[in-house]
């Protein structure tokens, strides 16, 4: 399955650790992710924050950029995505861009 980057952002103002309606969209949205997940057939491969920059980096297997933005339509999300920006990039391992290249 292809892999997907998504990076998100908030400003300080709609920061989840200090925003309350931010705060619950974030913790509805992580307490929905496995059924959310399960029904739309993606994997989340990790999911780190910077807290400083107000950012979230989430790496996702899914079978297509498709899928992914039916799963970025779902009530939760769309609901956490009025608090943040987001960006989803298909990416290649390091390897299969060596395979490329030979």
């Amino acid at each position: 399955m292809p892999i997907f980057l998504q990076i998100s952002k908030h400003n300080p103002e709609s920061c989840p650790m200090h925003n309350e309606k931010a705060k619950k969209a974030t913790v509805d949205l992580m307490m929905k992710m496995d059924e959310l997940t399960k029904k739309h057939k993606i994997k989340i491969v990790g999911m780190w924050n910077s807290m400083p920059e107000h950012l979230v980096v989430v790496v996702v297997d899914a079978p297509n950029a498709e899928v992914l933005n039916k799963f970025g339509m779902e009530p939760e999300v769309m609901t956490w995505s009025g608090y943040n920006t987001t960006e989803i990039r298909q990416v290649i391992t390091g390897e299969e861009s060596l395979k490329l290249m030979k």
